[in-house]
């Protein structure tokens, strides 16, 4: 088992800037904005080869209420769990009384503590660390995050001196299936995440944009590993202004690339929206698996439910292989459903299947319908072999020409999905035709080819007369 430790202060304090700095790595959004983290963001990091737990957290100022409130919860639940906690101040703005509510905080919580004073850069910190002592958390260690100084002391002298030591070394659970949860703002992916989990693992809040970063969280269900990717909320293009709200777009983009299935999650209480279509087409551009959670089912009446399932029918006719689930995140109710469809999913969308198998398939179902003229000839499919996975790709050899008719494509993909009983993951099919490899390559002849075609030329002509 790993130890942790725990990074936290005020806001912008450069709490995530030294996680960076220290995992070697920008999964941490980073910004001259106070409160930007909000939840906590966990990462294995080599510190001077000893690995460890870091967790990043949001800033606490002491005041909080709304969602400031709930993002303290998770800064002092990061407090309570960590085996050593970096309690960082910043040089610039000076001591404040934030800073001493946290020390009384932290020698309350008894765990092992250093004190941290960021962004030195620039000033005397011989000087600027004095007033730091009045919190009596022993010798604040000078740094500067941004810049990486005086950071190597600090592990080698304060921290890795102050860790537990590792109890398995050998005690690394696997990933597992990584499932990245996506949809518009305020439709319930945290509060789904929170219900798998079983406990408020990341912050939720009555208001739109509250997960800003992507949160990336290890777990185990029924023996099987898992890693749950709570994402940001994406809107429509035209309506996104904020620098924050691009970088986690970008960062819920990123997760879905990086994901094996993806969760849609959409609110029933709104409907299908155009965004919904936007986000499974980005999903399908990824060839990522796709589960759909209609959340907020509870509540509705029947009529608004019927007229819900047919919308869906009508609008949706483009992914009807992916598995719809109606949940309520907030009762739980059909949560636990989803896990049967994302390992369905998962596993269509990774199983390999042998060549003798897939040509057969296609023999057979280029006899049961054969193949429409194409270019003013009969096309023919002549071996079949997959080409990846992940999402399945099949690559049919055949006499094709410039194109195969997009009829006769979806019969074929139908016909997979039907034999193979693909399930929840797109299919991606690539058709081979004949071709010269010498094509457009002119012959060089020789100097001896070229004397002996010039004799056999006088040879003819004298013949012919």
């Amino acid at each position: 088992m790993l130890p942790v430790i725990a990074l936290v202060g005020r806001p912008n304090v450069g709490k995530s800037t030294l996680f960076n700095r220290l995992t070697r790595s920008r999964d941490a959004l980073v910004a001259d904005y106070p409160g930007l983290t909000r939840d906590r963001k966990y990462a294995t990091a080599e510190l001077r080869g000893r690995r460890c737990m870091l967790v990043d957290t949001g800033g606490v100022s002491g005041d909080e209420v709304g969602i400031d409130a709930e993002m303290a919860k998770q800064s002092m639940a990061a407090i309570h769990e960590a085996d050593l906690v970096v309690f960082i101040v910043d040089a610039r703005l000076g001591l404040s009384a934030a800073d001493h509510t946290f020390a009384d905080l932290l020698r309350r919580s008894d765990k092992p503590y250093v004190l941290v004073c960021n962004k030195i850069d620039g000033l005397n910190h011989e000087t600027v660390i004095n007033e730091f002592f009045a919190l009596g958390l022993g010798e604040p260690w000078p740094i500067a995050a941004s810049h990486g100084r005086n950071v190597n002391a600090l592990l080698d002298e304060a921290v890795l001196p102050a860790l537990p030591p590792e109890i398995e070394d050998a005690d690394r659970v696997e990933h597992g299936i990584r499932i990245a949860f996506v949809g518009r703002p305020n439709v319930g992916k945290s509060t789904m995440v929170n219900r798998i989990l079983g406990e408020e693992r990341v912050v939720v809040f009555d208001e739109p944009g509250t997960t800003r970063d992507s949160i990336e969280i290890q777990f185990e269900r029924h023996g099987t590993p898992y890693t749950l990717i709570d994402t940001a909320g994406v809107r429509r293009r035209g309506r996104v202004d904020e620098t924050v709200e691009k970088f986690s777009i970008v960062k819920t983009l990123q997760s879905i690339e990086e994901a094996n299935v993806v969760v849609l999650v959409m609110d029933a209480q709104e409907g299908l929206v155009e965004q919904d279509l936007h986000l499974i087409g980005t999903v399908l551009e990824q060839g990522r698996a796709l589960v759909i959670a209609i959340n907020k089912w509870d509540g509705l009446s029947k009529d608004h439910r019927d007229s819900i399932k047919v919308e869906l029918d009508r609008r949706m006719v483009f992914v009807p292989w992916a598995r719809q689930h109606f949940v309520s995140a907030l009762h739980g109710t059909g949560v636990g459903e989803l896990f049967k469809s994302i390992e369905e999913a998962f596993n269509c969308a990774t199983t390999r299947w042998p060549t003798k198998r897939l040509t057969e398939l296609v023999m057979d179902a280029q006899v049961a319908h054969p193949p429409p003229l194409a270019q003013g000839r009969r096309v023919k499919a002549r071996m079949v072999h997959q080409g990846g996975a992940n999402p399945p790709r099949f690559i049919v050899h055949g006499n094709f020409g410039t194109s195969v008719p997009a009829t006769w494509q979806r019969y074929l993909e139908n016909t997979f999905r039907k034999i193979l009983k693909i399930k929840g993951t797109p299919i991606v099919l690539e058709f081979k035709g004949k071709s010269n490899p010498y094509e457009g390559n002119k012959n060089e002849l020789t100097q001896r080819q070229v004397q002996r075609k010039r004799r056999m030329m006088s040879f003819v002509k004298k013949k012919k007369k």
